[in-house]
């Protein structure tokens, strides 16, 4: 193992905790990632030491926790190459995020007949929420197909797109296949013709560098629980100039200036979508994550990523039976595999008697796995922690798992 990702795992207590008698291998990041010592410090420390609301009281703790929540704010701007801080807006996650796009955009600025492009790879909650708006708005939804290699058709982008389109929403990379899309490319054109651009970062703010102005996205969506920080918080992205022109998603307390029994006056954006009590503790733990992630060298924990993955499908593909599905020209840190005539639930039950955590089902893109006709696989979903004896165990576990059905077919 690579001295530097050594130091990096040690960072990582639940690491030294034993599954089934076996030290723990996670591989199972896409779902949701692990959190740094100092992160889960900084929690213990809010809880024990400093937990009070913020913005409205005017003791220490208070605002002290104001200032932290609110220097979050300014992290993740910074993170993501935002322009202002007021364009990073705080909710419980990627889902949340998207809803609130599909609300606050979709009531202003999508009619009937308006067109919505979508992709045949999406994550459930970036296709619910615009099967809604449009069956709403009488509004049509399009949809990029896949190709059997599980890259994007982008040649059919141009065909889809019309006078009628108003946003193309799409992930950064696909959390079933890893299939990296081709997201300046899109943007670019999406900007000639003057549509809105959505873009589920899910699965990318932890393994690529992410500037949104450089992509010259509308919106950016992520969770912290997959970039190594708490789970119950989302980050949306809206560039400044929309969101001032788009109305509150939610109302009540902490989003108002002035409340009257007939008219209310709203906050400045960003706070005039955050109403109620956030999740403090959460927003102030993500600051900490954001400094973790700031003090490691990245180019190092991408390129060992990049490795690692090679190196699993290398020794996957020695797995009698196995089916890896898509063959992409680009892809990040996920493989979903198959292994012929035994389920996926049966596969993650085994690994985990090594100590192995997979994920296995349909990811929550049932369409994408009804395009490559199954209807689930087993996925595994490297971390910056990540280690080649890590693959080792879970390809000792797979074939111990073949081995175990193949006697029950004998018998």
């Amino acid at each position: 193992m690579n001295n530097y990702i050594k130091q990096i795992r040690k960072e990582f207590p639940i690491f030294n905790k034993k599954i089934n008698g076996q030290y723990l291998s996670y591989l199972d990041n896409a779902a949701s990632s692990q959190m740094p010592k100092s992160c889960i410090n900084t929690l213990k420390k809010y809880y024990e030491n400093s937990h009070s609301n913020i913005h409205r009281g005017i003791y220490t703790l208070s605002e002290k926790n104001t200032y932290q929540f609110e220097n979050t704010r300014n992290k993740i701007k910074k993170y993501i190459n935002a322009k202002y801080e007021e364009e990073c807006i705080f909710v419980k996650g990627t889902t949340e995020a998207i809803n609130l796009v599909a609300y606050i955009f979709g009531e202003e600025h999508i009619k009937e007949n308006d067109e919505i492009i979508i992709t045949e790879m999406e994550h459930h909650s970036n296709i619910i929420p615009w099967q809604i708006l449009c069956k709403k708005k009488k509004a049509i939804l399009k949809i990029i197909p896949i190709k059997k290699n599980g890259d994007l058709d982008i040649s059919c982008l141009n065909i889809l797109m019309s006078k009628k389109t108003k946003l193309i929403s799409l992930t950064f990379i696909s959390n079933a296949i890893g299939t990296i899309n081709p997201i300046k490319y899109i943007t670019d054109i999406a900007k000639k013709k003057n549509i809105y651009v959505l873009i589920d970062g899910a699965q990318a703010i932890s393994h690529i560098d992410i500037d949104v102005q450089y992509i010259n996205c509308d919106f950016f969506v992520f969770s912290s629980h997959k970039i190594y920080g708490p789970t119950g918080l989302g980050i949306l992205y809206c560039k400044k100039k929309l969101l001032n022109n788009l109305h509150p998603y939610q109302s009540g307390g902490s989003m108002v200036l002035n409340v009257e029994l007939n008219k209310s006056t709203y906050k400045n954006i960003p706070h005039k979508f955050e109403a109620g009590t956030p999740s403090i503790s959460s927003i102030i733990t993500f600051g900490e994550t954001l400094n973790f992630l700031q003090s490691i060298n990245k180019k190092i924990i991408y390129k060992h990523e990049e490795e690692l993955l090679k190196y699993a499908h290398f020794i996957l593909l020695k797995i009698p039976n196995i089916n890896i599905i898509g063959n992409q020209i680009n892809k990040k840190n996920i493989i979903s595999f198959t292994i012929k005539n035994i389920h996926s639930h049966d596969i993650a039950t085994i690994t985990n008697e090594y100590g192995v955590a997979v994920r296995a089902g349909h990811h929550c893109a049932i369409p994408l796995m009804k395009f490559f006709n199954l209807t689930s696989t087993t996925r595994i979903s490297i971390g910056m922690y990540s280690t080649y004896e890590e693959i080792d165990i879970l390809y000792k576990s797979l074939l111990h798992t073949i081995k175990l059905f193949n006697k029950k077919k004998k018998v």
